[in-house]
Parts: structure tokens; sequence; C-alpha cells
């Protein structure tokens, strides 16, 4: 009741203005204090996990995401779908249709085009820190709490660690800000006495709801559309509430198309095993330590004093006899919290299969922002009272609470992520005739190096056959499996005819990527290129751009040691993890190489291109050949059947004898 007997005079008071310039400019102060120290290197790196980039950029989901709001600008200049992707994976497959250039890729456009992406992307960073106080600060003046309380509720969403931690790597942090813009426009729209004003706030409201998955965080909207349905009810207005009703219609509309077009389509088709699940799931201790102990996606502190806080918010907003919103803002401060632990919570897996769409994120602590602005929002309801407690002094408490609340929060986890904006070789590749490229080392379209690529892709757009995304359609994963061994310097009779199928007309070799992405096996993918008509024609830092044509250069890293066999990727020790296990071999003669699998399984044995030796592996076996020749021979040991799957068991080699 005493909150529906001060909205009216708390709206007026807003709508002449208020504080806001000062909250806006403490926004912006903690924005910057927040992003030390990578706010030093503003022009030059991207604030985002602080990564190194061996001489090129940092990978990082940060880099994916400048590419697809570049694409949005890059599209819409051509005259083309801004959500479709014409570059990546051809033509391995179907244009790919990317949603997380919504709607941050409008705001990059012009940024992007003034100042570079290093600095478009820095921009918008803090942008949405001044949004998330901004919009959680108009959000609780609308339900009548007074300006500093409500402040420093918007100061605690800002400064949430989960949330900031997420912003530099992750757009669900950036996407996270609709959830107090929606909040805020139903309240607007449901105490607006015009109806002009009433419906433009009713349609931002919904607009907020359905950009939270059509910008590509459908996890999120698992969170958030009951808890703004639970909201809408609790403080029911009918037109206020027919757009929210539309707006989350229209989410979840939106949320099965995605699931229906592109994620049922994809190598992710059947969702997150509970085993990867457990890789990402926080314990207890994560609740509570300011430090990252596993990692970013483990990453769950929520503070200490804020959440005192919010219990303490929560028994006031009790006993004012809003009950109703108690429990749902507990309800919202708790349940994400206790999700974010996955496995480690004994009933997770009966929930998993109970639910189906908790299948498919693989990280649960996904609906960590939703606890962010719960937690913000009781706790400023505690701090509004204890500010009315404190009569006079309250200058003093709010300085000190303010004090306490950015101590609590403050943990600095963004750093200055490593950029190449203008690498000579891209530059030349620009002045090159037509054809698809190709990126060595070569990465699994799920793992995240690949989103270097995508970064090079705003100096020289090309088409190429590999790619950075989760989502992709089989037939890309295919390609990594079947000719990731191009990267060690491994071909197979055919592999020369699929690149000139493919279109391949140049090859990017980056040797900053093989170092960040700890592939081995650069020394012998510059050596196999040269041999296969591949000619240096331009270099920028660590990269260099070959095309077709005759010509010769040293390779720009050593030769391995010609004492050791050399082990390629795609070995657990000495255990395959693939279908294929590459190794080069220096010397002549006679070649033994002892192996062993713990069931039946079988194997084959290919030495410089030719099949030379097949068994099947029942305990231990043994695979010879001749290496003509005083110099490095390549050899793959096979799994034959099913080359393009993960196998069943792995073959493990033993001794390498050469006679």
């Amino acid at each position: 009741m005493a909150l529906r007997q001060r909205a009216g005079a708390g709206l007026r008071r807003a709508a002449r203005g208020g504080p806001l310039p000062l909250v806006l400019g403490l926004y912006a102060a903690a924005a910057v204090v927040a992003t030390l120290p990578a706010i030093a290197s503003f022009g030059s790196a991207y604030i985002a996990d602080g990564g190194e980039g061996n001489g090129e950029p940092a990978a990082g989901d940060h880099l994916q995401a400048v590419y697809r709001f570049w694409l949005v600008g890059h599209r819409l200049e051509q005259g083309a779908t801004p959500w479709l992707d014409p570059y990546s994976f051809q033509p391995l497959v179907e244009p790919q249709t990317v949603l997380a250039g919504w709607p941050f890729g409008l705001l990059f456009w012009p940024l992007e085009a003034a100042f570079g992406p290093v600095v478009a992307w820095n921009l918008l960073l803090l942008g949405t820190i001044v949004a998330a106080g901004a919009f959680t600060y108009g959000w609780l003046r609308a339900l009548a709490l007074p300006p500093v309380a409500a402040a420093l509720g918007g100061l605690a969403f800002a400064l949430a660690p989960y949330r900031l931690a997420q912003s530099g790597v992750h757009l669900l942090a950036w996407v996270a800000v609709f959830l107090p813009l929606a909040l805020l426009a139903y309240e607007r729209a449901r105490s607006s006495p015009r109806p002009r004003a009433l419906h433009a706030w009713g349609a931002l409201a919904a607009a907020a709801l359905v950009s939270v998955p059509l910008s590509g965080q459908p996890h999120l909207a698992l969170g958030v559309v009951p808890l703004v349905a639970v909201y809408a009810a609790l403080r029911f207005a009918p037109t206020a509430a027919a757009w929210a009703a539309g707006g989350l219609l229209a989410s979840v509309g939106v949320g099965l198309a995605i699931h229906l077009t592109i994620v049922r389509g994809s190598a992710e088709s059947g969702g997150r095993s509970l085993q990867e699940v457990g890789e990402f799931s926080a314990e207890w201790v994560d609740v509570l330590s300011r430090w990252q102990l596993g990692g970013l996606e483990e990453f769950v502190y929520v503070g200490w004093l804020l959440p005192v806080l919010a219990g303490a918010g929560a028994v006031v907003l009790w006993r004012q006899g809003a009950r109703a919103l108690a429990l749902l803002l507990g309800a919202a401060a708790v349940v994400p919290v206790v999700l974010a632990l996955g496995t480690n919570l004994p009933l997770y897996g009966w929930l998993w299969d109970a639910f189906p769409p908790l299948r498919y994120p693989r990280v649960p602590g996904r609906l960590l922002p939703i606890a962010n602005l719960a937690l913000a929002a009781l706790a400023a309801v505690a701090i509004s009272r204890l500010l009315a407690a404190s009569g006079r002094r309250a200058a003093a408490t709010a300085a000190v609470l303010t004090a306490l609340v950015a101590a609590d929060l403050l943990v600095f986890p963004l750093g200055a992520s490593d950029a190449d904006e203008r690498n000579e070789a891209y530059a030349a590749l620009r002045e090159e005739p037509d054809g698809r490229i190709l990126e060595l080392p070569l990465f699994e379209p799920g793992i995240h190096h690949g989103s270097v690529y995508d970064a090079y892709q705003l100096q020289a757009p090309r088409e190429r056959p590999g790619g950075y995304s989760t989502l992709v359609p089989q037939p890309a994963f295919d390609f990594f499996f079947q000719r990731n061994r191009l990267s060690c310097g491994i071909w197979l009779p055919g592999d020369e005819e699929t690149l000139r199928e493919l279109g391949v007309e140049h090859v990017l070799f980056h040797r900053g990527m093989y170092e960040q992405g700890d592939v081995p096996g650069a020394w012998f993918g510059w050596q196999s290129l040269v041999e296969h008509g591949f000619a240096p024609v331009a270099r920028g830092g660590r990269v260099t751009l070959l095309a077709r044509g005759d010509g010769a250069a040293p390779a720009p890293v050593p030769e391995p040691s010609r004492a050791e066999p050399f082990l390629c990727e795609g070995w657990r020790e000495r255990t395959m993890r693939e279908r294929q296990g590459l190794l080069w071999l220096y010397g002549s003669g006679t070649v033994q190489l002892d192996v062993s699998a713990i069931a039946e399984t079988p194997a084959a044995l290919w030495v410089d291109g030719v099949r030379v030796d097949e068994t099947v592996v029942a305990g231990t076996a043994r695979l010879e050949a001749e290496l003509d020749g005083e110099r490095w021979h390549a050899l793959v040991l096979e799994i034959p059947r099913l080359l393009d799957a993960d196998p069943p068991r792995g073959l493990m080699l033993g001794a390498i004898r050469l006679r």
C-alpha cells in the first residue's frame, strides 16, 4: 500500500529530472573505475579478459561479438539482410543466421566507422555499465524509492561482479540491461495518465523483453519471461499488462523459432551433456569468493554486504504489506544462484531431465544477472529504511553506504586484451584476386580460438570454410575433423582437390595462433603449404599471406628436433583423441609402431600419403612400414571406420622403433 501511495509522487519527481545527471555521473565514474586497469589501454586494446595474443588478437568471445556487430553495418551497406553471415563456413553450409547483432550492432556501426572496432567495443561496454545502473535507478524510482536508495541499487547492478566479468567476454551481461529497462517501462506505462505515453512505454517494455532472445540470449530469457510475467500480474494494470503479455509471447515465439531454425539443425541439436554442465558448475565457495577460483563461468560472487542488505530489504517489504513482491524478488535473488551450482546441487540432474530447456546451456550460471538485479533492488529497499532512520545524518550515511557497496562489489575482473586492427597481410589480401581463404591452424568450430579469425574478417572479408560458432551444422565440424591434419602439414590423397573444389586460393598462416592455441607442428604446416604450391606474398606481424604460385621461403618458425618423433594435435599423452593420430618421424629404414586398445579396434597406418599396413588391435599389435629416404616422414595412425565421428575408444601408442 505504501508503495502504491508514493508511486505517483515519485514518478512526478522523476519527470522533473531530479538528480538524474548526478546519478549518471556516478555510474560513468563507476564504469571507469570498475574497468581498471584495462581502460588505461582504451584506444589500443579491448576491454575484455586481459588475454595475450602472441602478436595477434587475444582469442575470446568478445571478438566473435565484434564480428557480428560489424556484420550488421557491413551487410546494411550492401543492401543485404544484416542477420546472415555470408563468410563463415563457406561453402560447407548455407549462410548462417546470427542474432548477436541486435541491437548493439546498430550502435557499433557508426562508432566503428569513426573510431575503429577497439574503441567502438570499449565505448559500448562502458555504455552498458552506465545503462545497467540508469535503468535500474529509473525502475526503483518508479517504485517510489528515494533517489539515494535507488541510485545505490543501480550502482549495485552496474557493478555486479558476475555481470561485469561477463561483459568483457559474453553478451549475456550486455543483454541483461534489458531486464531493468523492461521493468522501468512497465512501471511508467501502468502509471502514465496519457494514452500516448502509456502506449509508448508499453511498446518499449515489449521491445525490451523480445530483445533478450532476439539478441542471441534465449537462455537468459528462460528466467526473464517467468519473472516479468509474475511481476506484471502482481502489479497489474490492464493496458500495460497487455503490452507486457505481447512482449512475453513474442519472446517465447522467438525462442522457439531459434530452436527450430538454428539449434535443431546444428551439431548441438541434442543439447549439452550433464558432464559438460558439470565442467562449468560453480561450487558453494564461489558464491562468496572475490577471486575466480575455477574460471570465469564459475565466478558467481554476489558480495558479502549486498546479500545482507537484500535480506533486510525483503523483511522491510514484507512488513510494509508488499509480501508478494518480497517473495518474487527473494526467489529471483536465490534461485539463479542455486542453479549456478549445477551438478554440485543434488537435485540438478533430476531437474535437467525433467525440464528440457535446461539441457541446452552448458553454463548453469547464465541466469545470474537476474539474481544480481533482485539483490540490488532488495538492498535499495533496506538502504531507503536506513536513510530514513538516519535523520540529519542521512548524507553521511549515504556516503558511507556508497563506499561500502562499491567496496563490496568492486573486483576488477576485466583486463586489456591484445588487438591487431591494421595487419599488413590482411591489407594485402584486399588487393588479391577473388577466392576463398584457409586460415591455419584450423580450430574446431566451437572453440573460441576461431574468434581471432573472425576479428581479421573486418579487415578483409572473404568466404572461408572455417569460423566460430557452436550452432553451425555438422558439415563444418566434419571439415575440421577431416582436415585438421593440414595444420601439422600432413596431407592425404584428395586434400589438394578438396581445397580447389572449395575455391581456396589463399592461405593465412598464423604463427601467433599456433602458439596461442597450443597447436603443434607449425614448421611442418608451413613446409607442406610450400610443397603443395603456395608461396608467401605478404607478411604482417606474425601473419603471412600465401597464394597459389611458384616460390619458396624459409619457414618463420624453427625446425623441431630430429631426434624424437613429433606428435601433432589429437593426442592425450599417447592416446588418440580423434580418429586419426598424426606424427612425424625423421630417418629411414623400417619403422615399427606398437599399439594397444582396451577392446577390439581396427587400425591402419599411412606413411607419406600411402596406406601401408592395417590390423585389428585386440590387446596389443604392431604396425610396420618402410621409410624411404633420410628425411621427415608423415605417419597417420587411423581408426578407418567412421572417420568423421569421435572415437568410442582410442588407440594407445607404445614404442616407436626405427631400424
